[in-house]
């Protein structure tokens, strides 16, 4: 018996010798290739050569917040007012009607759709805030020539071209939070932008308000909706073209001292950060990692009511007897609601080193808003129905969630823009079948769409509680597997932060990277 036990343990040992062995060989951890790194490597090399107080970190992140942050929020105040100017358009005086308004609702994510994922592999190419910059001022454009037509068939094109420039927006400001901010940082950044959903809707709510008196006797009221909005897209973009930054390797608003600190304090993240390298590997890995698939999942159960409430949202409350000139004030609250969610769950992903969790926080109001705006039906209590549409917006922030959690917990730039094209791709896709949930023939109760709403978020908590759960197993045995590899190689401490220090930014995936941890 003993002998069988003894043969057990020896063959137990030659598995996990040769564990580690395929862990040398795909990690490189003796002859690490750093020629096909990341862009950081030519500034700060693989071994960190300098160290930064923490208090000079500390200001270097305050000079980076006046920056980024402020501009990837003026951005996405600009795309959502921009996208949801439809909505606005639709109590105004806007032409299109009926079945007509749902299909250009939708051409703005069929273009989406179609340029997402050449979009993110072009951008990988270029300067990410220029590119990024360029979209800006050509949808703004695009914007205000809506304003030159009343047919069905331009407005569907030039909504097409619209959800085309805007399909590089979340993936490049992503991208860039991503490279400078570390992972206890990331959620939060994101949602300073991604809170301007919900502020649009209270600043386009009371902009629409104030037009809407305008008798229109040059212009009908939507139409000065696309000029304003036009122009103020072309004025962020310019401001992205000279001021936001593309990566810490070349952000002129810091010194070179700055840039190489910027560097040395995401180094132990693991994330990297740009490579200009199109690697099919990477590729071929996002697409066979499991966790990728449920990210999809979970953006395609978010964005189906995203679809639906982003266009039909006004029209649902002025169905309980309100006017179209009530109905855009009595709205705004429900954007102050979102916001405030949007900023608990990214403070709380940070704080608590959590993605999923924060999501389950955003999904359960609008999952009882739901129910009672189905429960309620037909009820004279305007009140409680106004309640239920304003805590149904909360379900927004799980997506800006989402794409923390993508920033959070993928490595390698390929693979990187890859996962984000997907989870875009799938925001369209979703946002598509959303503007077709709420048909005219079920007006203006609309009760089979809010009841899909209400069973796909119910659904997600689910995914969301898998996605984490595969997480934790993961770190648990990446953990086990770096133990066994430092009794096995002899390495002290210092030896796994040099290690570790070396694969930083040499463009290695998460699952290729031993030193990767993931965010739950």
């Amino acid at each position: 018996m003993s002998s069988e036990t003894s043969a057990v343990k020896n063959l137990d040992e030659v598995e996990k010798i040769s564990q580690l062995e395929n862990y040398d060989d795909k990690l490189g951890l003796d002859s690490l290739n750093t020629s096909d790194g990341d862009a950081a490597l030519q500034l700060v090399g693989a071994q960190a050569a300098v160290q930064f107080s923490e208090e000079y970190n500390r200001k270097l992140r305050r000079k980076l917040d006046l920056v980024i942050p402020p501009i990837s929020a003026a951005v996405y105040f600009c795309q959502y007012l921009d996208k949801t100017s439809l909505n606005y358009a639709s109590i105004m005086g806007f032409p299109i009607v009926n079945q007509n308004y749902n299909l250009v609702s939708m051409a703005f994510y069929l273009g989406y759709l179609f340029w997402e994922f050449p979009t993110v592999y072009i951008s990988q190419k270029l300067r990410l805030a220029k590119y990024l910059g360029g979209n800006i001022v050509v949808w703004g454009i695009l914007l205000m020539l809506h304003a030159s037509t009343d047919n069905f068939g331009a407005f569907f094109t030039l909504r097409f071209l619209l959800g085309m420039c805007e399909s590089c927006v979340a993936p490049c400001l992503i991208l860039i939070i991503s490279m400078f901010y570390k992972k206890d940082e990331q959620a939060q950044r994101i949602a300073w932008f991604y809170i301007m959903n919900g502020l649009t809707q209270v600043f386009g709510g009371f902009v629409a308000y104030g037009i809407s008196f305008y008798a229109g006797n040059v212009l009908p009221p939507y139409k000065i909706i696309y000029i304003l909005l036009g122009g103020l897209a072309v004025v962020i973009g310019i401001i992205v073209l000279i001021w936001l930054p593309d990566s810490p390797v070349n952000a002129s608003m810091l010194t070179k001292e700055e840039r190489i600190a910027a560097l040395e304090r995401v180094r132990n993240d693991q994330g990297g950060t740009e490579n200009k390298k199109f690697k099919k590997d990477q590729v071929i890995e996002a697409l066979t990692d499991p966790r990728t698939w449920l990210v999809v999942l979970s953006t395609i159960l978010t964005s189906i009511p995203n679809g639906a409430l982003s266009n039909f949202s006004n029209i649902i409350v002025k169905s309980f007897g309100y006017t179209s000139k009530q109905t855009l004030i009595l709205s705004t609250p429900g954007g102050i609601i979102g916001s405030a969610m949007v900023i608990f769950c990214g403070w709380y992903a940070d704080k608590k080193n959590e993605r999923m969790i924060p999501i389950v926080f955003a999904l359960v109001p609008t999952i009882v808003g739901a129910a009672i705006l189905i429960g309620m039906n037909g009820s004279s209590n305007k009140g409680v129905l106004l309640f239920a549409t304003y805590i149904i917006g909360t379900f927004g922030s799980a997506l800006s969630t989402i794409y923390a959690y993508n920033a959070s917990n993928t490595g390698g730039h390929t693979k990187k823009v890859t996962i984000n094209a997907m989870t875009m791709a799938t925001f369209s896709i979703g946002n598509i079948i959303g503007t077709e949930i709420f048909q005219p023939k079920d007006a203006p109760a609309y009760i089979p769409g809010k009841t899909a709403i209400m069973v796909l978020l119910i659904v997600q908590l689910f995914v969301s509680f898998l996605l984490r759960w595969i997480n934790v197993r993961l770190n648990r045995k990446r953990k086990a597997h770096l133990a066994d590899l430092k009794a096995q190689r002899g390495w002290t401490d210092e030896d796994v932060q040099k290690e570790r220090e070396r694969h930083a930014f040499a463009d290695l995936t998460d699952r290729q990277n031993i030193f990767f941890v993931y965010t739950c």
